[in-house]
């Protein structure tokens, strides 16, 4: 086999691998909310989940896979030679992969964009120096990663506080829940149109103005609130009169918000997080096969790969990040739950469409970690969360070496 099917095949199974890590690790975080609460099972979480990330990978993915695949990296650094661009960006899903591997061991949520971006960035060092590393570009991704969980945890605190005094603190928090739940699911429905129909990316390219996005994903969240209106009535027919039996009935009825805003997360996921896996294979398929250039389109078939091995990651080995994202940083409800996951998709989406490969995994945990300051700080397991931070810290750094260790072998070989 020569080097050039050698790392084509190298590619293909490191995105797999990689793929599976991500959904071991990063799906983890969009279901784990729900089958936390017992809003999902996870045979249907697993459904759910390769439905929506692969709408969000195919309808909203194009343009963080443009960030990962170029643009933190100059292409000159490799001076031309598309084998060793190739090899490098393989080196990138492996090292991603193998430390990704064991955080999920770990049960640790760490960030697969801080472990893919660490890697492009530890495979430039290598090549060409710090020089090739776009300082701009890396300074920006940067800022996204310090302010997204901020934002994520302050929007969990405040949708949370929303709907516990104007739903679960109310008199009869049933009647609440059955006049504004089916608004909440028009609003939910409302906002995932708006990221499909508003800069949509990917091979199936919705680029509607504004305006019309806005004004038709309006439309579309009018007639889910029809919908919904007499499900939620028939959820609270027949209630208990008690007030507590009835506030236990209103956490049930908030299963369905919250597999809605776990549906709506597991898309943004797919829009965002895809570009970790499948922009780096784009890129040596592209670069083998035309050569470098500065755009570089990602086939369908690849964005298949990803979420192929997404789905497989989440059966065969979520259910430890699972357990840490949906019962160890702080007790979830239905309500709580539908309102950190909500939160995290809001942020995400945003940063997908300015092209930003924000954590999915970051704020999903500071969403989960407002929702937790919303029913105070004793609910907070600060020594859970601590481990968390300490595995985010070293995540870029160890990727980034293993991946420069990688590349100074890879160049050896190819040159020797």
């Amino acid at each position: 086999m020569d080097a050039t099917s050698l790392i084509m095949a190298l590619a293909v199974l490191s995105g797999l691998y990689l793929a599976w890590n991500i959904g071991a690790n990063d799906v983890a975080n969009a279901m784990g909310t729900s089958v936390g609460s017992g809003a999902l099972s996870l045979r249907r979480a697993l459904v759910l989940a390769m439905v929506f990330e692969a709408a969000g990978a195919f309808l909203a993915g194009g343009r963080v896979t443009a960030t990962i695949s170029q643009g933190l990296v100059g292409l000159d650094a490799f001076g031309g030679d598309a084998l060793l661009l190739s090899a490098s960006m393989t080196a990138c899903l492996i090292a991603s992969a193998l430390w990704l591997n064991f955080a999920s061991y770990m049960g640790w949520p760490v960030s697969t964009t801080h472990c893919i971006v660490g890697a492009v960035v530890g495979a430039g060092a290598a090549v060409g120096g710090w020089d090739a590393l776009d300082t701009a570009r890396l300074t920006e991704v940067g800022i996204a990663w310090v302010l997204s969980p901020l934002f994520a945890v302050w929007l969990g605190y405040q949708s949370f506080a929303f709907i516990r005094r104007r739903i679960l603190g109310a008199a009869d928090p049933l009647a609440r829940i059955q006049r504004l739940g089916p608004a909440l699911a028009g609003g939910i429905t409302a906002f995932l149109a708006l990221a499909v129909l508003f800069r949509g990316e990917g091979p199936l390219r919705f680029d509607l103005p504004l305006y019309a996005a806005g004004g038709l994903a309006l439309v579309l969240g009018a007639l889910a609130t029809a919908v919904a209106r007499p499900l939620f009535r028939r959820a609270a027919a027949e209630a208990p009169e008690a007030h507590p039996a009835r506030l236990q009935r209103t956490e049930r009825i908030f299963h369905g918000l919250q597999v809605l805003a776990a549906c709506t997360l597991a898309f943004a996921h797919g829009s965002n997080d895809i570009a970790n896996a499948v922009g780096p294979v784009a890129v040596v398929f592209h670069g083998l096969r035309v050569g470098i250039t500065e755009q570089v389109a990602v086939p369908p078939a690849v964005l298949m790969v990803g979420v192929v091995g997404l789905v497989i990651g989440l059966a065969s080995y979520g259910y430890k990040v699972m357990a840490t994202v949906g019962r160890d940083i702080t007790e979830l409800t239905a309500s709580s739950g539908c309102a950190a996951a909500f939160s995290a998709a809001a942020i995400i989406l945003v940063g997908s469409k300015l092209g930003l490969p924000v954590s999915t995994t970051h704020i999903m945990v500071g969403a989960v970690i407002g929702v937790g300051f919303g029913r105070g700080i004793a609910a907070i397991n600060i020594r859970v969360l601590r481990a968390i931070l300490a595995s985010w810290i070293v995540t870029v750094p160890i990727t980034a070496a293993i991946t420069a260790g990688l590349v100074a072998l890879a160049r050896a070989t190819l040159t020797g």
